[in-house]
């Protein structure tokens, strides 16, 4: 008699499965993130505050149809997102955008996407070994960076000569920010740390907060309000729904959306929507900076920096704006700005009334024990102590 034979169970075949979202605009495409999606865009140097965002959505794997580490200068996204555990493939192609329907099922495996078992593009697995020798070749790229450094000053300086010379085109807040201390928070990479490290400040001093993008949402977790929020330029109103709670929205006493310079109308029926007005700020300069040029323009007594951009790789590494508009900004804010990560250093804090009070009464009490060992101290206390029995007698004959 033949024995029926166990088939074996089909394996699954190797690799990530997973639901492909595709965008060449990475702004409009990190709306629609889900956990575990494979990602593919087009975005040439993988900034961090992008790489963040990515790990925030959880996402299983980026597939860039360009490089990740261009070599001209180092990209700090792509190791965000290596230690965030997620699979980097480059370098597949612009074909890639169109063979790779959005929504799709597809499979990544050692740097090849299928999709329905067929190869549809292939690329360079980026891993720490690869990255960190791209970061090292690209250092050498900053020089270039420098170089074109002067041209795109004078260029971005001519398109902004009214609004840095003289403060014109700026909205008008309902916020006054005249002599009083402005704390502006970006979304970067040592925001929470930078928060923790100021909470003493925040509390005591109570400064304006203006907060850029995402930075709102952080604010609020932390126990704080902000009273102002700067929007980089929307790319539709679903992207200003996903990237900032309504709760912050509404909460906030000005809403400033940035208008790129001759792009038109910008979308706001989101906004007007949860019942908030924003004011239009035309500026080609980063939100980051348009947030320190109104901090400035409001003629802000101190304006601490918190979450900013501080390094030169940081500038770099930005995606809009550039080193320029950095760089013009804060000679614009000059001596007033100050980095977060340094006032603890130059503040300790505000005396309190409990303080003086403790301090008075250690006096008094050590005043007091040195007079006691002294002669007329002891007929003083002597004294005090009959006056004392004298006043409880008094006291017990009303009682009773």
């Amino acid at each position: 008699m033949k024995l029926p034979t166990r088939r074996a169970p089909d394996q699954a075949p190797p690799g990530i499965v997973a639901t492909a979202r595709v965008d060449r605009q990475t702004r409009t495409l990190l709306a629609r993130l889900q956990p575990g999606d494979i990602v593919v865009l087009d975005h040439l140097d993988m900034d961090r505050a992008t790489a963040r965002q990515l790990v925030d959505a959880e996402v299983a794997a980026v597939v860039n149809v360009t490089s990740f580490v261009s070599g001209r200068y180092p990209a700090q996204g792509p190791e965000v997102l290596l230690a965030a555990g997620i699979t980097l493939v480059d370098n597949v192609g612009a074909d890639t955008l169109g063979l790779v329907r959005d929504g799709r099922e597809v499979r990544l495996h050692e740097g090849k996407l299928f999709v329905a078992g067929e190869e549809v593009a292939a690329g360079d697995l980026l891993d720490q070994r690869r990255l960190a020798r791209e970061l090292g070749a690209a250092r050498g790229g900053m020089t270039t960076q420098l170089e074109n450094f002067n041209h795109n000053s004078t260029e971005f300086l001519r398109r902004e000569e009214e609004l840095l010379l003289h403060g014109k085109g700026m909205p008008d807040l309902n916020v006054d920010l005249g002599d009083k201390a402005v704390a502006v928070v970006v979304s970067g990479p040592d925001l929470e740390e930078e928060l923790r490290g100021i909470k003493r400040y925040l509390r005591e001093q109570r400064p304006i907060l203006v907060a850029v993008d995402s930075a709102a949402d952080v604010l609020r977790s932390h126990g704080h309000k902000p009273d102002v929020i700067v929007l980089s330029s929307p790319q539709s109103s679903q992207s200003v729904e996903t990237r900032l709670s309504a709760k912050a929205l509404k909460a906030a006493g000005d809403v400033v959306v940035l208008v790129d310079r001759g792009a038109g109308k910008t979308p706001t029926d989101s906004l007007e929507r949860l019942g908030v007005r924003p004011l239009l700020f035309e500026t080609s300069a980063s939100a980051e900076d348009a947030a320190l040029l109104l901090a400035a323009g409001g003629h802000a007594a101190l304006i601490v920096g918190v979450g900013v951009h501080a390094t030169l790789e940081d500038f770099l590494d930005r995606q809009r704006g550039g080193l320029a508009s950095t760089f013009l900004a804060r000679l614009k804010v000059g001596p007033r700005l100050v980095d977060a990560r340094a006032l603890p250093e130059v503040y300790s804090g505000r005396v309190q009334p409990i303080h003086v009070f403790l301090v008075l009464l250690v006096g008094v009490i050590a005043l007091a024990a040195a007079i006691a060992v002294t002669p007329v101290g002891q007929e003083w206390l002597d004294d005090l102590d009959g006056l004392f029995i004298d006043l409880y007698e008094r006291i017990k004959g009303l009682v009773t």
